[in-house]
């Protein structure tokens, strides 16, 4: 395979804007994903593969059959489309960096946008390959849409190179991942596989199978506006007290200061007026015990600002949103053993580690269907300062060929 064909594949995925918005209520959640997933669906039976659906919810399966006598386990890759609301995904201008040379990258001259080394030293490690930009003004979207380029290319390949002996394989294409509602609308029994693999990582050689166990909090306090010239003992100003609830949360529990297995609470949204104020949190934590500990821990805040303001003056709406895999696929770790030894064959150092964060293969994988998640390439995902480096994308494509062929 030349490198020309997947990444002009990637190229041509990130000129589709599919952010991601959990208020609209819908799935997919934004229409973008579905001109998008039509795309996808029209390439997907372009180059061979059959059992092409995208159905009414924007999921997209399909299937590369067989092509030996023996029986052998059926495997899937999966993929989410959508990008993540934290930064612009609409006009998205990739440019190549070629030869890297180590040194600050100037996104956007005119704007003074830089990649500076000093902030993000891992890109130093890409020295001398090229480099896959933005402008500066949005994300890149190599999360995912790295991961299906690296799934389509190899599905192409395998079409192409009959010789290539292999069983069953079944890809998958998710919309609404990064809302956490990727595996939503997901029907492991139609899927139809025995383990599967979502291609949705980060740097080379990342490969997980432990994640965040995983909730989203909505808090909603209610406050009396009047005149401020008149509001002596009758104004309630519902941003005061939405911030003095913040700040008895622990300062040291959010992602600027956690690390590793470190859980936090992020602060992800305030919106409010004197009248209500809403503040919109994440909670994360890998061991399941200390993560229904911080969802206690908001309720208790919640319930001590009711005491001092009067009942009702704050709410609270929590919702699990996925939960830490491990405990699912360590009973099939030969699937993690499967990848590892495929990462070494085609030159890659296996990287494992936790997953500070979650992928649709974390639910799936609660649903009977064991998920591991694989590296696609890129870094500082969710970031106007994204960048994929080519030979990181080339090598998560040979890491899908290599997984392919060792399985008996």
């Amino acid at each position: 395979m030349e490198n020309n064909t997947i990444v002009n594949r990637f190229l041509k995925y990130v000129s589709f804007c599919t952010t991601s918005d959990e208020n609209t209520n819908l799935t997919p959640s934004t229409p973008g994903q579905i001109e998008f997933a039509k795309y996808l669906r029209d390439e997907l039976i372009s180059i061979g593969l059959q059992e092409v659906e995208l159905d009414d919810n924007g999921y997209i399966m399909a299937t590369l059959p067989s092509n030996q006598t023996a029986n052998v386990p059926v495997v899937g890759f999966i993929a989410h489309m959508d990008t993540s609301p934290d930064a612009s995904g609409k006009h998205v201008q990739p440019r190549i960096v070629t030869g890297y040379d180590g040194k600050d990258i100037v996104l956007n001259e005119a704007e003074n946008i830089v990649l500076e080394t000093a902030k993000y030293p891992e890109i130093t490690h890409y020295k001398g390959q090229d480099i896959i930009v933005t402008n500066g003004k949005t994300l890149l979207g190599a999360d995912d849409k790295a991961g299906i380029a690296e799934i389509v290319t190899a599905c192409e390949y395998l079409i192409a190179h009959s010789e290539i002996k292999h069983g069953k394989i079944r890809i998958g294409f998710t919309p609404d991942e990064e809302i956490g509602q990727g595996a939503d609308h997901f029907d492991v029994k139609k899927f139809g596989c025995d383990f599967a693999y979502t291609m949705d990582g980060g740097a080379i050689g990342e490969l997980e199978f432990e994640n965040f166990n995983a909730a989203s909090c909505k808090i909603t306090v209610h406050g009396v506006n009047v005149h401020p010239g008149y509001g002596y003992h009758k104004m309630v100003n519902s941003m005061r007290i939405a911030y003095q609830l913040a700040v008895m949360l622990p300062r040291w529990e959010t992602p600027e200061h956690t690390q590793d297995y470190e859980g936090f609470y992020h602060l992800v949204g305030m919106n409010g007026t004197v009248e209500e104020t809403t503040l919109t949190y994440i909670i994360r934590d890998h061991d399941r015990a200390r993560f229904e500990s911080r969802k206690r821990e908001m309720e208790h805040l919640v319930r001590k600002v009711n005491r001092e303001y009067g009942e009702g003056t704050a709410e609270i709406v929590l919702r699990d949103q996925y939960y830490n895999m491990r405990e699912k696929v360590e009973p099939v770790m030969h699937i993690v053993t499967l990848v590892m030894d495929a990462m070494k064959e085609v030159g890659v150092t296996p990287k494992v580690q936790p997953i500070r964060g979650g992928t649709d293969g974390a639910r799936l994988s609660f649903e009977g269907l064991p998920c591991p998640n694989i590296f696609a390439g890129g870094e500082n995902f969710h970031s106007r300062f994204e960048y994929l480096p080519i030979p990181s994308l080339v090598k998560a494509y040979e890491v899908i060929l290599e997984i392919v062929k060792r399985i008996k």
